[in-house]
């Protein structure tokens, strides 16, 4: 069965064949801004993630059938992964439509790409069923349709991660322009979620909409030091480098213990650590799975003896990004 898809700018009119009825998809966590890069820099996580079934149907259009793990909107126009869905079909003729069956096991409002999870997830997901009519770059355009809902901003920071793996620049927003980065092979990211929602929209609106010079140059330098790091593998100079200068300061007063929750990362082994994406959940930057999960250990303790419920993940880099479960 062939459709074809009409120039959205990124490639001409082409052929699209669907080569399979329904695909179950991962669909991975991702930690945004690593302390220096706010809105621009990410990484895709390994052992954290949801899942997606998405399925063919012969009514056109999108509709979310089922929602397992959150008290999320099944309504198509008020789901992030329908409304990513939406505007990536907008960029292709097909005759029939797709089913979205979510699982989620990241929480809303953890700051580590739950909304990112569902937009790429199902932009993914279409595209395979479909014969990947668009490349993974591309298809962080239509992901960010399902960010914009979520946090009325179309960021690129979780969903580029998500699809490409790795560690990620976005270089520019428009023209999109997107830089997948290797990580070094013994770098691990621990991450410690206290059962606090903390929405998006609400980390940002304490934001100031201006910085001073000073703070500017001192992150500029950080981010160009984070990435030589990253490319160089040297550790030491992407844990100097895991400073924010602007953002931190402001959102962290909204994290119960963070100050405590930074300072014992650092005690125990890690090379950097700060907020993941808009927070509530603190991220450290280790080097070896041990040290990891040593960090991951001291972070519990702490709330633990604060009495706050919490989750804590320990994982790798995901340099792989979205995959598929089954066909």
């Amino acid at each position: 069965m062939m459709r074809y898809c009409r120039d959205v700018g990124m490639q001409p009119l082409y052929a699209i064949k669907l080569i399979m009825n329904e695909i179950k998809i991962f669909c991975p966590a991702t930690i945004a801004n690593l302390s220096c890069g706010f809105d621009v820099l990410g990484l895709c996580l390994e052992t954290a993630g949801d899942e997606m079934i998405i399925r063919k149907s012969d009514k056109k259009g999108v509709r979310i059938t089922k929602i397992v793990g959150a008290d999320l909107p099944l309504e198509t126009e008020k789901n992030v992964a329908g409304v990513a869905a939406l505007a990536m079909l907008d960029a292709v003729e097909t005759e029939f439509g797709f089913e979205i069956e979510i699982y989620k096991n990241i929480k809303a409002g953890s700051g580590i790409g739950s909304s990112a999870a569902s937009s790429a997830g199902a932009v993914f997901g279409i595209n395979e069923l479909l014969g990947q009519p668009f490349t993974r770059k591309e298809l962080v355009l239509f992901a960010m349709q399902g960010e914009k809902l979520a946090s009325g901003n179309a960021h690129a920071d979780n969903v580029a991660p998500a699809l490409l793996g790795g560690f990620t620049l976005v270089r520019s927003s428009s023209p999109l322009d997107i830089v997948k980065i290797q990580s070094p092979s013994e770098l691990y990211a621990t991450v410690v979620h206290p059962q606090i929602e903390l929405k998006t929209s609400d980390a940002r609106s304490v934001l100031k909409q201006t910085v001073s010079l000073k703070s500017a140059i001192t992150q500029w330098g950080n981010v160009g030091g984070l990435i030589a790091g990253l490319y160089t593998q040297d550790y030491e100079l992407i844990g100097r480098s895991l400073h924010d200068e602007i953002v931190e300061p402001l959102r962290s007063v909204l994290i119960p213990g963070f100050d405590l929750i930074k300072k014992t990362a650092y005690e125990n082994g890690a090379l950097g650590s700060g907020i993941s994406g808009s927070g509530p959940s603190i991220f450290a930057l280790s080097k070896g799975k041990e040290t990891a999960e040593k960090i991951g250990k001291a972070m519990s303790a702490i709330y633990d003896e604060m009495n706050l419920p919490y989750e804590v993940h320990v994982s790798k880099v995901n340099d792989e990004g979205m995959k598929i479960i089954a066909p």
